[in-house]
Parts: C-alpha cells; structure tokens; sequence
C-alpha cells in the first residue's frame, strides 16, 4: 500500500449509517404495508393486445377509447413504431365479452345469461355455448342480438327451461372485435390485431409466489457461496446488504405506485447479482489485507480496503447508472419498470456495499484469525531441522 493514500475513515460514521440505514429499511416497509404494490397484469392476470394501425397512433384517443370501456387500469404504449402500440388491461376479454351479451340479454325483460358453457360433441365446430333462462329460442331469434357479423354461425335451441346458444366465434373474440371497432371509430384508422393474450389471476398469483421464491433462493445461494469462500460473517453481512437492497427498491415501487411486472422482478433479480458483485471485490480486498497487514486493527484495515476499491466502485456503477438511464429515456414505456428498479438499486447497492455489508462483518467481530488460512497437519514437523 502506498504511504501517500489518503485514508478515508468510512466505518468512523457506521453508527450514523447504521441509523440511516434502520430508518430507510422501516420507512420501505412502511410504504409496502400502506399502499401495496401496483400490480401488473403479469401478476394480477389480464390481457395484452398488439394492435398496428394504418397511421401514426395517437395514444391518447385510444387510451380514452379504453377508458370509456370501463376497462381496469388500461394502457396504451407504443413500441416499435409509431404504427404499433400494445394495449394492455387488468381484465379478461372473454369476461368482458360475457358481461357485455349479459347486459343485451337483460334488456329483453327477464331474461338472463347464466352459464357459459364448453361445446359437447354435437356442437364441434362452435366456440362457447351461452344458456339463457326466461326467454324462448323464437324471442331469443327476433332479439337480433346473434347476428352471423358478431358471432358467426350460431344454433339456437330449447334445453330444458332454459335457451341454448351455440356461438362460433368465442366471447373472447367477439369482445376483442368490438374494442377494435371502437378504436377505429376513434382514431380514424384501420387497425389489426397483431397478438392477442391473456393470463389468468390464478396464474398471475402463481408467477408471483414463484418470483418471491426466486429471490430467496438467490438470497440463499449468495450466502452459501460466500461462507464457503470467505467466511460466515462475511456472508451475512452480505445478505444484511441484499435485503436492504430489495426491501428499500421496492419501497420507491410502494411509496410512488410504480408498476410492478415481470420486468421489475427481474430487474430485482438483477440487482441482487450487481450488489454481490461489488461486496465481494470490497470482501476480497478486506481479507487480502488482513493477511498483509497484520499488526492494524480491523478497522483500520476495512477503511483501507474501502479506500483502494472506492474508485472501482464508484466507475462500476456510474457505468450502470448511465445505461439505465439511456435505458430509461428510449427504452419506452415496456422497459420503464426494469430501468427504475436498477436505478434505485445501483445508488442503493453501491451504498450498502460500503455501509452495510463491511459494517455488519464488523460488528459481529472479524479478525485476523478468522481469515488466516488454516495450517496443514505436519506443517510445522516439516520445518523443524
């Protein structure tokens, strides 16, 4: 070590960090037990259209359309092109589609839409099979509410006291059909659906418990790997540091209502492999200076490993923070989640590598002993004269 470094006494503030750090892990958790997360569709299930117009898209009018639809926390992104926009909503289209032939039937009297069946072998061929109560097939016919446009080939027959309504194109497709048409009576343009997808609540759950297994799984690995390469308390200061990270990344997604998909979970995932990779430099300079330095105390030698890893650091995430935020600004409205997240978690990461991770390994003690190589059995037979 040169003897004109300038030591910075970082560990001199650990307790004011220490409080620092208590008080923004507490408000986080605050944040996501008042106002939750805003979940995504990926999460909450929902569809996601990809529609291509004829002309540039104006968003507005369409997100407007969508509004008027009553659709749940609808968007309205562009990608791609300006041809090309991706509508996404909370709700299933075929549930939409139900609610909306309900709301035709109920205008004929007392009739009612109570069942959305599968087609049975004699139906091959149709998509769904709407039974109706209170209504005979002739009203159900004079109606007009099945016409071939809307529906396509349909079969109207008497089962029991109730109407059967055999239907070939889905309610998923016939809803879809109507939100188009409304989209090009607004916007003037001739639009295609290019995709069309859904997912459902149960699954949406499921991606989310599976996500919140993934990070403690990494959390897991992380510690597993660096009791085995350094030492236990190595490893739990740095899992003290990651659950920092995460809890306090996701406090800005609680506290500002930001959306959380798939995209931000990875981008969590992300950004528990980015902190490591940053501890485990400041980890390894610590431990290749205890062994050097034998006669300072582990303070002294923590500050001094900090110092001479501090420009890396600090180039290591100046470089990230720049890419997600070039990220930010062109990466549109589908990668927005995914930029946020590491923004945070870069300033939050960098931070808790220093103030965090070595402080925890401090506190629960480290020594020279602890990271002195282990003497062979025979060691010192073999030097004896």
């Amino acid at each position: 070590m040169s003897q004109e470094m300038k030591i910075t006494d970082f560990m001199g503030i650990r307790k004011y960090t220490s409080g620092f750090s208590i008080v923004l892990t507490i408000l986080a958790i605050g944040a996501i037990a008042v106002n939750g997360f805003k979940l995504g569709l990926d999460f909450t299930g929902g569809t996601q259209l990809e529609i291509l117009l004829d002309r540039p898209a104006n968003v507005s009018q369409i997100h407007s359309a969508l509004e008027e639809e009553h659709l749940r926390s609808p968007v309205a992104v562009i990608f791609g092109s300006e041809y090309n926009v991706m509508v996404r909503t909370q709700d299933i289209m075929k549930d939409k589609g139900r609610e909306q032939i309900a709301a035709e039937i109920a205008n004929l009297g007392s009739a009612t839409l109570t069942a959305v069946d599968r087609p049975n072998r004699d139906q091959e061929g149709f998509a769904d099979v709407l039974i109706i109560s209170n209504a005979t097939p002739e009203q159900i016919t004079q109606a007009n509410i099945f016409t071939t446009e809307r529906f396509g080939r349909t079969v109207i027959t008497a089962k029991g006291t109730n109407t059967s309504v055999a239907i070939e194109k889905s309610l998923d497709t016939v809803y879809s059909n109507h939100l188009l048409n409304k989209l090009q009576t607004v916007t003037g343009a001739k639009i295609k659906i290019l995709s069309s997808e859904s997912v459902g609540s149960q699954v949406g759950e499921e991606l989310f418990n599976q996500g919140g297994l993934g990070i403690l799984c990494a959390f897991l690995m992380v510690f597993i790997y660096v009791a085995v390469q350094f030492q236990w308390k190595f490893s739990a200061g740095a899992i003290v540091s990651l659950i920092h990270d995460t809890i306090v990344t996701l406090g800005f997604f609680a506290l500002f209502q930001w959306d959380f998909d798939l995209t931000v979970l990875a981008a969590i995932l992300a950004l528990i492999g980015y902190s490591i990779n940053d501890t485990i430099v400041i980890f390894d300079r610590i431990r290749e200076n205890f062994r050097k330095m034998r006669k300072m105390d582990a303070l002294t030698i923590v500050n001094i490993s900090m110092t001479q890893t501090l420009g890396r650091s600090i180039m290591t995430s100046m470089t990230v923070f720049l890419v997600m935020i070039v990220l930010f600004i062109f990466g549109g409205e589908l990668l927005a989640g995914f930029s946020k997240a590491m923004l945070v978690g870069v300033v939050i990461g960098t931070y808790s590598s220093i103030y965090i991770a070595a402080n925890t390994t401090v506190a629960l003690g480290i020594s020279k002993e602890d990271l002195m190589p282990a003497e062979k059995e025979g060691a010192e037979a073999d030097l004896a004269p």
